[in-house]
C-alpha cells in the first residue's frame, strides 16, 4: 500500500477518544476467515459428497461453484446494505443466512436443496466478512484478516477431509458456522446508519449480478455464458450512465487505483484457487502421493504462504504500491508456471504456497488501497466490488480446474 493511501486512511481515522471502541483485529478474523474454511473443505472430497448425493462428481463440483457465486454476488449486495443500514444490520442479515445455509447443508438429501444451503452459507459468510473489512481500518489489521483467510483455507481440505472420514461430508462443509461466536463481540461495536435518502437501485444490482454469473459460468457453458455476460454487461455500462450514484457507482468505476486493484486481485485468486484444487490432483498423478500425504503437504504450504503474506502486508507501506504489484505479479506467474511443468510434488506444493501469498497479500494490500482512493462515503461499496473481483477468482478458480484437471 502506498504512503499516499496510508496517509488518506490516517485523515479519516477516528478521534483518539474513539479508539477504545475499535474491535479487536483477531474478533474481526474469527468473524471473517472460518468462512475460508468451509469454502476450500470439499477440496479432497468431492468424491464423496457426490456418492452421497448420488451424482457424479463433475455435478458434486457445483457445490464449490454456488458457493462462490453466492459470495462473488453477495459482497456488493452486503456492502450496499452495510452502507446504506449499518453493520449492525448487515451482521444480523449475514449471520442469520448463515446458520440458516448450514441447516440445509446439514439436512438436504438432495443436490438441488444442498445448493441453495451452500449459497445461503456464502450469502451469509458475504455479510460478515464486508462487516470485518469495513472495521479493519489499514492495511497490517487488514493483513491478519487476510491472512487468516489464507491460513483457515489452507487448513479446509485437511479439515474437510478428516471430518469426512470421522463424520461426514455434511459437517465438513458446516464449518463456516463458528464465525458465529465473534457476533455478539463484533455486534457490541457495531452501529446502525441513518436511512438512505435514495432508493436502492434494484436494476443495477441485477444487472452486475448477471454480469458475474456470467463470467462464472464461462470455463462451463463457454458461448451462451460470453453471450450473458456481454449483454449484462452492456446495459449495466448503459444503465450506470443513467444512474451514476446507484449500485456501482460511476465515481468507483473511474478511479485507476481500484480498476487496477480490483483486476490484480481477480487475476491472482484465480489463479490460487485453481491450484488449489489442481495440485493434488497433479500430485496424486506426476508424483503419486497419497490423499493424506498431499493433504498434509498443501496445508503446509499453504500455511506458510499466509504467514508470509501477513508479513508482507505489514511492510506494503513502506514498499509503495508499484514495488508490491511487482512482486505479487512475478510470484504468481512463477507459480502458475511451476504447475504446468513442474513433475516433482514439493515443487507443486511451493507453487500453491507462493499462489495463496499472492492472492492472500493483494486481498490485504490492493483492497486497502482501492478503498483509500475514492471518497469516504463510497468506501464500503468500494470494498464490496474489489470482493466481488477477488470472489470471481475463487468462482472461477474451481470450475477451471474441474475443466482442464479434474473432470
Amino acid at each position: 500500500m502506498s504512503t499516499t493511501a496510508q496517509g488518506q486512511f490516517t485523515r479519516t481515522a477516528p478521534a483518539p477518544s474513539a479508539a477504545p471502541r475499535q474491535v479487536p483485529v483477531l474478533w474481526l478474523a474469527l468473524l471473517a476467515t472460518p468462512i475460508a474454511a468451509g469454502a476450500n473443505a470439499p477440496v479432497l472430497i468431492l468424491d464423496d459428497m457426490g456418492r452421497s448425493l448420488g451424482v457424479r462428481t463433475t455435478a458434486a463440483a457445483w457445490l464449490v461453484t454456488a458457493f462462490a457465486w453466492a459470495m462473488a454476488v453477495g459482497m456488493p449486495l452486503m456492502a450496499t446494505l452495510l452502507r446504506r443500514r449499518g453493520a449492525r444490520t448487515a451482521l444480523r442479515t449475514g449471520a442469520g443466512l448463515v446458520l440458516g445455509g448450514t441447516v440445509l447443508v446439514a439436512a438436504s438429501p438432495w443436490l438441488p436443496l444442498t445448493l441453495v444451503g451452500r449459497a445461503g452459507q456464502a450469502a451469509g459468510g458475504a455479510g460478515l466478512i464486508a462487516v470485518a473489512m469495513s472495521l479493519a481500518g489499514n492495511a497490517r489489521r487488514m493483513g491478519v484478516i487476510s491472512a487468516g483467510f489464507g491460513m483457515l483455507g489452507a487448513a479446509g481440505p485437511l479439515l474437510g477431509e478428516r471430518l469426512t472420514g470421522a463424520v461426514s461430508w455434511r459437517a465438513a462443509l458446516a464449518v463456516s458456522v463458528v464465525a458465529l461466536v465473534a457476533v455478539p463481540v463484533v455486534g457490541r461495536h457495531a452501529k446502525e446508519a441513518a436511512p438512505a435518502e435514495s432508493r436502492f437501485d434494484t436494476r443495477g444490482a441485477v444487472l452486475l449480478a448477471a454480469l458475474a454469473t456470467g463470467v462464472i459460468l464461462l470455463p462451463s457453458y463457454p458461448l451462451p455464458a460470453l453471450g450473458a455476460a456481454v449483454v449484462a454487461g452492456l446495459l449495466l455500462a448503459l444503465h450506470v450512465r443513467r444512474r451514476p450514484d446507484g449500485f456501482v457507482p460511476v465515481t468507483v468505476l473511474r478511479t485507476p487505483v481500484f480498476r487496477t486493484g480490483t483486476l490484480i486481485a481477480l487475476t491472482l485468486s484465480t489463479s490460487y484457487f485453481v491450484l488449489l484444487f489442481a495440485v493434488p490432483r497433479l500430485i496424486a498423478d506426476r508424483a503419486d502421493w497419497s490423499t493424506g500425504a498431499v493433504a498434509t503437504g498443501q496445508l503446509v504450504a499453504l500455511l506458510t504462504g499466509s504467514v508470509v503474506a501477513l508479513g508482507f502486508a505489514a511492510v506494503s507501506a513502506r514498499l509503495g504500491r508499484a514495488r508490491v504489484r511487482a512482486v505479487l505479479l512475478t510470484v504468481g506467474a512463477t507459480a502458475a508456471a511451476t504447475a504446468v511443468f513442474a513433475d516433482a510434488a514439493p515443487a507443486l506444493l511451493a507453487a500453491a504456497g507462493a499462489a495463496v501469498f499472492c492472492a492472500s497479500g493483494a486481498n490485504a494490500t490492493q483492497s486497502m488501497d482501492a478503498a483509500a482512493a475514492v471518497p469516504a462515503v463510497q468506501r464500503p461499496t468500494a470494498i464490496g466490488l474489489f470482493t466481488l473481483g477477488y470472489q470471481l477468482g475463487g468462482a472461477l478458480g474451481p470450475a477451471l480446474a474441474t475443466a482442464l484437471v479434474l473432470g
